[in-house]
């Protein structure tokens, strides 16, 4: 908790604030630190069902594998070839020095070899480039098809999924998994297995064609290689730790600005700007000494290889020129085998980073299947119960439920609800008001008892069938980014201009909307925020008209708007409900008086159930939440 009682949330790197340390995919140099990668649960169960992913596209990854592999032997038969260039060169300029010194006629460099030579090069990195492209080609396919397949999966694996499911995971972990995850996989699809493929290929063609120049020179090559990775290894430990106290601070520094920006203007009103920056300077400044150290400890890494391996180089000169002298060796062959020496410790970076990033994929895949494994919703009947015109009958019949088992919230709930009549629902917070509503819509199911519209049990139909008999009005309203139009359109598809503008009407929206610059063209911003409170709710009523359900339900309709505001909204809603079986749900108990039927919730059960003069006489529950509202009213009202 901050100073001002938000609360926080590390959330890690931000683009925003320079989350990425800015040294690529495969960042914190050659053996870059990126912070320990998240480990999965179970590597070799999550591989094996990627796998299957993968498994259509084997055709495509075959050729992925052997243009990598000729693509990498190409690349590296260069400086072999070019150490042949290099010797016929040098040949040539001894024969010539030789020449002068012997006074004997002085022969001419062969440089059509040498001019070969070149050609050949120039024609094996054009082809190793072509082979290079079409494993990108191909791997560009494979990926994006198969992160395609696992959208598609998870998107309809959501579309099955009860509302609990939904109730007790955050928005941002959802997204987290149908974004984040999937983009990484698709990253170290695309990215880093093909250089995991081309960095094997590399150090074992490095290796034969140093063994076939020297294994002397080799083993000098090999015997350096572990100093390398002792020095870094245990630099990149101490490296590590400070990046994760970086992050952990920039995730701070995240959270302490969405939290000022997000309730500037509270933070403003209670004059805690002070506080606020003192804050946000003491987070800086601990995200300034960890991100310093850091990278001061990361930037060791490569003075240290390049250190060690010039050690690696200059005996390689030393002994590769007493095997030149020795004629042991050719020139051009030194040349060639310090190029290789040169390039061989790259790719093993490289392999030991993607040995990393594949530990968080297979940890995003774990989260992806994680989903994909979720019970889902209890599949319709093979023959669904078609209603040809409903009425709006609404039986509760001994209804038990409960969120959990051992936790039963209704037990033997019975209400009946005549086509066309108005029942409201009552209560406190948390007396079970809406979870009632998600048990007739069908969003939760139902231990025991039946429910039924117009005699027939609601688990007879389809879900999609259920809900077209029903409206919605609820306090949160949802509009999205588009046409009003559109948005009132959204209610019934198909819908024709004129049809959306006598909906508009019925609801007492038409009258703003038309004074709007653009009028029914006026396009949404996001959140609706170009409008007020009561004109989105007004939209949202004209919307349940335009879809002209036999079912109507009203949650809270009312509740965050100026009275002004609500009387026009009480008529429209009075409009929609001519002729409708309405279920509303309201704290207002003066918005309900008329109702035909007012059931009172407490604890999940119904403990009254009448019209209002009905429930004021008997002076019971609903009496007294009925006038302790206006019993505040009117002592606000006395106090003045």
């Amino acid at each position: 908790m901050s100073d001002h009682g938000y609360t926080r949330q590390s959330s890690g790197s931000s683009p925003a604030f320079g989350g990425g340390r800015g040294r690529g995919r495969f960042g914190g140099g050659m053996f870059g630190p990126r912070g320990p990668a998240e480990k999965p649960k179970d590597f070799k169960k999550t591989l094996k069902r990627l796998v299957v992913y993968l498994r259509p596209h084997a055709v495509q990854l075959g050729i992925v594998l052997i243009f990598a592999v000729l693509s990498t032997l190409f690349m590296i038969l260069g400086p072999k070839i070019l150490g042949k260039a290099t010797t016929k060169l040098f040949d040539g300029l001894i024969s010539k020095y030789m020449a002068v010194v012997l006074h004997k006629s002085v022969p001419s460099i062969d440089f059509v070899y040498i001019g070969t030579i070149i050609l050949i090069l120039i024609g094996l990195y054009l082809v190793s480039a072509l082979f290079g492209y079409i494993q990108q080609y191909q791997m560009a396919g494979v990926s994006q098809k198969t992160v395609y397949n696992m959208r598609r999966d998870l998107n309809e694996k959501l579309s099955r999924l009860p509302l609990k499911y939904f109730d007790s995971k955050t928005h941002g972990e959802i997204m987290s998994r149908v974004t984040n995850d999937i983009d990484n996989i698709s990253t170290t699809l695309q990215q880093s297995l093909t250089q995991l493929i081309t960095s094997v290929c590399t150090i074992l063609g490095i290796l034969i064609m140093m063994l076939s120049i020297s294994p002397w020179l080799t083993l000098i090559t090999l015997v350096t290689l572990p100093l390398s990775f002792v020095g870094t290894t245990n630099i990149a430990k101490v490296s590590q730790k400070n990046f994760a106290a970086q992050q952990k601070e920039l995730g701070n520094l995240n959270g302490h600005v969405e939290e000022m920006f997000a309730g500037h203007q509270i933070v403003k009103a209670f004059g805690h700007e002070g506080d606020s920056v003192r804050e946000f300077k003491q987070i800086n400044t601990r995200l300034y000494s960890a991100s310093w150290r850091a990278q001061f400890v990361s930037g060791i890494i490569m003075p240290v290889m390049n250190f060690i391996n010039n050690i690696g180089y200059v005996l390689i000169c030393v002994v590769g020129g007493i095997m030149a002298a020795k004629k042991a060796l050719d020139l051009g062959d030194i040349q060639a085998f310090i190029q290789y020496s040169r390039q061989f410790t790259q790719p093993i970076a490289q392999t030991a980073n993607i040995a990393n990033i594949l530990q968080s994929t297979i940890a995003s895949a774990e989260r992806v299947f994680e989903v994909l494994d979720e019970v889902e919703e209890l599949p319709d009947k093979a023959e669904p119960a078609v209603l040809a015109e409903p009425k709006g009958e609404v039986v509760f019949d001994g209804v038990r439920f409960g969120y959990k088992e051992d936790a039963i919230l209704m037990e033997n709930m019975n209400i009946f609800v005549k086509p066309g009549k108005t029942i409201a629902i009552v209560g406190p917070t948390g007396a079970g008001k809406t979870t009632l509503v998600n048990l007739l819509m069908r969003f939760y199911e139902i231990s025991g008892g039946k429910i039924t519209v117009d005699g027939i049990d609601i688990r007879d139909f389809k879900r999609g069938s259920l809900r077209t008999m029903f409206g919605m009005v609820l306090q949160d309203t949802w509009l999205f980014n588009g046409s009003i139009k559109d948005n009132i359109a959204y209610g019934r598809e198909g819908a024709s201009d004129e049809e959306v503008y006598r909906a508009a009407e019925t609801a007492h929206a038409d009258h703003f909307i038309r004074a709007l610059p653009d009028g029914y063209d006026s396009v949404l911003k996001e959140d609706a925020s170009n409008i007020s409170q009561g004109e989105k709710q007004l939209l949202t009523i004209a919307r349940a008209i335009l879809a002209d359900p036999y079912i109507l339900i009203l949650d809270e309709a009312t509740s965050s708007v100026d009275t002004r505001t609500e009387v026009y909204i009480q008529k429209a809603m009075n409009e929609l409900m001519k002729g409708r079986t309405s279920f509303v749900i309201a704290h207002r108990l003066s918005t309900i008086r008329d109702a035909e039927t007012i059931l009172v919730m407490n604890d999940g059960t119904i403990i009254e159930m009448g019209n209002h003069k009905q429930l004021m006489a008997k002076n019971g529950f609903y009496a007294d939440l009925y006038n302790s509202q206006f019993r505040g009213a009117y002592v606000d009202e006395t106090a003045k």
